[in-house]
């Protein structure tokens, strides 16, 4: 029997995961003791029940019962017949704060606010539990239907299959500048868009900004030296038990030079055969304000 249990830190998106795996055929159990997980694939192999694929969500809402799980998935995964995943999702402390706000939740760990110390708490419990998962799913740049096509990539192959991620974006710096970022670069340096009037109401998605930018020669040796200083930092992320790199470009307005660069750089790690991941964070903004 296929067995994944999702697990990680509370407002993560495990719950819109679950919904992902149901729409793949998984029976989905959600906030089950850990302790009865043997007893509940005891009674889904029966033959009338016909379960071939269950899901569980396991995590800190289940109190003192959730120390367990650790106990249980190294259980699992010597019980023959059974092909675990365990999945963790998690994303940065500043967008958890974020999304329990705008929903006004409470945080499960205290009942009370979600604060970025009670976050860090949390990820403090849950630091054995991230050693032993298989799968790392960081959805702080993610929409639902990304997530979703990311669990596509990691559950049934192609090019997602590898488990480390490279996640890029753009952003502008008059806009703030993304506190996610693990790398961080300052393509101020180039040619502006932005003064050329038949190019400012562009982004540098657009095909003309794009060959604006890299007319000047010092783009395509930026994006050469970047990827090749990136590509010899991933093996050592790996190493550290890593799973994603965050690499964020600014520019001014995050709306032409750092777009251009972000994607140009994706690319390069798309022909490396890397899992990528591009969000052009105030592309909206800029457009809305234009």
């Amino acid at each position: 029997m296929e067995v994944v249990i999702i697990t990680g830190m509370s407002g993560a998106g495990r719950s819109r995961a679950a919904d992902w795996f149901e729409d793949q055929g998984y029976y989905c159990v959600d906030n089950m003791p850990p302790v009865l997980i043997h007893d509940f694939l005891r009674m889904a192999s029966e033959a009338s029940n016909n379960i071939k694929k269950t899901a569980f969500v396991a995590d800190l809402r289940s109190g003192n019962f959730f120390e367990e799980l650790i106990g249980v998935i190294d259980s699992l995964r010597e019980t023959p017949d059974i092909e675990l995943t365990v999945l963790y999702m998690e994303a940065a402390v500043s967008e958890i704060v974020r999304r329990f706000n705008e929903v006004r939740r409470n945080h499960p760990l205290t009942g009370g606010q979600a604060s970025a110390s009670v976050i860090e708490k949390e990820i403090e419990k849950l630091s054995e539990i991230r050693k032993k998962s298989d799968l790392i799913l960081d959805t702080t740049n993610l929409k639902v239907p990304e997530m979703n096509a990311e669990l596509d990539r990691m559950f049934f192959g192609g090019s997602g299959s590898s488990n480390f991620a490279v996640n890029i974006s753009s952003f502008g710096f008059k806009y703030g500048i993304p506190t996610e970022a693990d790398v961080m670069f300052d393509v101020r340096f180039l040619p502006n868009p932005f003064y050329v009037p038949s190019l400012k109401k562009l982004s540098g998605n657009n095909r003309k900004v794009r060959d604006y930018v890299f007319r000047s020669e010092l783009a395509g040796q930026f994006v050469d030296s970047v990827h090749a200083l990136l590509t010899s930092m991933v093996q050592g992320y790996i190493n550290e038990g890593k799973y994603h790199l965050n690499i964020a470009f600014g520019c001014t307005g995050g709306h032409h030079r750092s777009v251009a660069i972000a994607n140009a750089v994706a690319e390069e790690f798309r022909k490396d055969g890397m899992r990528v991941r591009v969000d052009h964070r105030d592309l909206d903004l800029q457009n809305k304000r234009g």
